[in-house]
């Protein structure tokens, strides 16, 4: 009891924890009050098109991509300019810190030829981190535009819950509420790339044709005995021709493994973060946001290293492993 009631007496004389508290209070009694006010969270598992009578291809992941390459294309720029400036200094310095400390890493792991996957790497890597990231900014998948809305009587419609309703009508919240023909649908103007799966299979299937590249340009038509192996004689020959078709799927399974693991851990993260968000509005949100940021990051990370290895692996031949 005495260290209870020290506590309380330390809280009320150091103004410090005291507004620290009183602010941790104010933020848990708004969440509570303006929970009434807030839509469930739209959770869709495709992308959306974005305009209403427009092309299906035009989705909110496209426009978020295509952001998402100006920025980097940007930051491309800057660093360069600031590189002929003379002294680097900010943001080249940043630049140079990170993309030095990932040639060294890839240096370890395919030797003398990183200089020769080193830009596809990065390319990767950038691409991947920046989309990860691209869906925790604020408004991405909550701001968005409004197809099939009906007005209400009188002029005025409510968007809640994917629905349009009258302003009198009691509203039922659901997080996955259905949509039937008729009813508005809400389409969030941005989307994470790496939450679509469209992006994460061409993301995959990109990484995969230079694997094949990689191994071709460098063995040529010997890369192949390693699919199409049955120059053995007897049951060897069999086995190697059995373990021939097996790499021939592992080729395959690799797209699908780089595709939906991108997407799921994104994706899954994205749902997380607005669930959190729609439970409680302040505070509870912000060590998941701590988790995404860790996980986008791993994401983008394994995403390169795994392409990396199998860049290397595609380089040595097949009579090499034996």
């Amino acid at each position: 009891m005495n260290k209870l009631v020290g506590f309380f007496t330390n809280l009320v004389q150091d103004p410090r924890r005291r507004n620290i508290t009183l602010g941790v209070i104010v933020l848990l009694v708004g969440s509570i009050i303006l929970k009434p006010l807030m839509s469930s969270p739209h959770v869709s598992l495709a992308a959306e098109p974005l305009l209403e009578h427009g092309p299906a291809w035009f989705t909110n992941a496209l426009l978020t991509t295509l952001i998402v390459d100006i920025i980097l294309i940007v930051l491309a720029l800057m660093t360069r300019a600031s590189l002929k400036e003379g002294v680097p200094s900010g943001l080249a310095n940043v630049m140079e810190m990170v993309i030095e400390a990932l040639y060294t890493l890839l240096e370890n792991v395919a030797g003398k030829n990183a200089k020769r996957f080193f830009p596809i790497a990065m390319t990767i890597f950038f691409f991947v981190i920046a989309s990860n990231y691209s869906g925790l900014i604020p408004g991405v998948g909550s701001i968005g535009l409004t197809h099939g809305a009906e007005k209400a009587e009188g002029g005025h419609s409510l968007l809640i819950d994917q629905k349009v309703v009258a302003a009198d009508e009691k509203v039922a919240f659901s997080l996955f509420p259905a949509e039937k023909e008729g009813q508005a649908k809400f389409v969030p103007l941005l989307r994470a790339p790496s939450a679509d799966l469209n992006v994460t299979f061409a993301l995959a299937l990109i990484t995969m044709f230079m694997v094949q590249y990689y191994g071709i340009s460098t063995l040529g038509g010997k890369y192949f005995k390693k699919f199409f192996n049955f120059g053995g004689k007897g049951f060897m020959g069999a086995i190697f021709g059995v373990v021939g078709i097996l790499e021939l799927i592992s080729e395959i399974a690799k797209i699908i493994s780089f595709a939906f693991r991108l997407f799921g851990n994104i994706f899954a993260g994205e749902v997380l973060l607005a669930v959190m968000a729609f439970l409680v509005a302040f505070l509870l949100p912000m060590p998941f946001y701590g988790l995404e940021l860790f996980v986008g990051f791993i994401q983008a990370f394994v995403f390169m290293m795994l392409a990396v290895v199998f860049f290397s692996t595609a380089m040595v031949g097949h009579d090499d492993n034996h």
